[in-house]
């Protein structure tokens, strides 16, 4: 086994700690500034959520889990797909019109349902892909602007095969059956509400993101060409191949984010379903640093705010939308505090490497000056 190193450990966590701590500073002066009440915010947000949010947050936070760990894919190979909103907006779309048909009973159809959604958002993906590796588009142009057609073929489609009640305006697909409707855990003790059923989902994905980027051929092969393209090709990688597969299979996992919400909240898809989730991916896959067990902590962290933004506007008089400003100044301060630990960590490796080479150069003329 590896020794354990204590100053690698110590540096990784002190990025994250020097970003909320600015994070916190800069906030609050932004609300002293305003004349906005700088405790009462604060006393607001950290909070301990009452067992209904807790159960919130970790919904929110399994399903950012989901999208992080997509956008995380193509940050590995260097490829930022910032088209997750769009394919898994497709994908949804496509996974609840075939499970309100009701074709399958129960458990196949959601499973039916769930290929049918990695599928759809692989597909979608896959243009992107084509359009990086044969025309040399920027995949960052192309999926930014397959965000808008998803948004604007999704709305078509779904005023075509939407599911009209009388007195509603409400426009939605077939809800789903009873059959398929998961109704989730009763994990945390005193809440009304239930963890969903699909967060073995986000577990599942966690861990295979985890063995093949870590442990496989694959994975060596997708990270490397990540780091060097040049290097990749000396070593036999077809990189053409391995930037197709890597998009397709970001695309594939975006496919999965709205499946906890359709099949154990929402039921069915429409206007009111969640948007935005891309995004926050994007934002959450960079704070936890691509990492599996970090993208899990950043989403908590995430879905924790965005649970008790909602008490600002009745117990501190301020707007929600604070919260943004604060995810905002954490995303940036990590970045920067990264970068920063990063340097000081090189420094302080070269500083050590100094010095067993001066304790060596000592020891060698030592025992060339001492008596035959």
């Amino acid at each position: 086994m590896k020794p354990l190193n204590v100053r690698r450990i110590l540096m990784s966590m002190a990025a994250p700690v020097l970003a909320l701590v600015v994070a916190f500073v800069v906030t609050s002066l932004v609300l002293a500034a305003v004349g906005d009440p700088v405790w009462d915010v604060w006393k607001t947000i950290l909070a301990v959520p009452k067992p209904r949010q807790m159960v919130n947050v970790v919904n929110a936070a399994s399903v950012f889990y989901l999208s992080a760990i997509a956008v995380a894919v193509g940050f590995r190979m260097n490829l930022f797909n910032i088209g997750v909103d769009g394919q898994y907006r497709v994908a949804v779309f496509a996974a609840a019109v075939f499970a309100g048909q009701a074709w399958l009973p129960g458990w196949l159809n959601i499973l039916a349902s769930i290929a049918i959604a990695m599928v759809a958002g692989g597909l979608w993906a896959s243009i992107a892909a084509y359009l990086k590796v044969k025309r040399g588009v920027s995949e960052v142009i192309s999926t930014i602007m397959l965000n808008a057609i998803a948004t604007g073929v999704v709305s078509w489609l779904l005023v075509t095969v939407s599911d009209r009640h009388a007195g509603s305006n409400s426009i939605e697909t077939k809800t789903i059956p009873d059959s398929s409707q998961l109704q989730g855990f009763t994990l945390i003790p005193g809440a009304t509400n239930r963890v969903y059923t699909l967060i073995v989902l986000s577990l599942l994905v966690g861990f295979l993101y985890w063995f093949v980027l870590g442990k496989t051929r694959f994975g060596f092969d997708l990270r490397a060409t990540g780091r060097s393209e040049s290097a990749a090709v000396a070593s036999g990688v077809k990189v053409p191949r391995m930037v197709t597969t890597a998009m397709i299979a970001s695309g594939a996992l975006a496919g999965l984010v709205g499946m906890p919400l359709l099949f154990g909240q929402d039921h069915n898809y429409g206007t009111t379903f969640q948007a935005g989730l891309g995004f926050a991916g994007i934002a959450i896959a960079l704070l936890g640093r691509n990492n599996a067990v970090g993208i899990a902590f950043a989403s908590i962290l995430w879905a924790f705010l965005d649970v008790q933004s909602n008490a600002l506007q009745i117990q501190a008089n301020v707007a929600q939308e604070l919260v943004n400003i604060i995810q905002g100044v954490i995303l940036f301060a990590v970045v920067i505090a990264y970068e920063l630990i990063r340097r000081a960590d090189k420094r302080l490796e070269q500083a050590r490497v100094a010095r067993e080479l001066a304790a060596q150069r000592q020891a060698a003329s030592v025992t060339e000056g001492a008596p035959a």
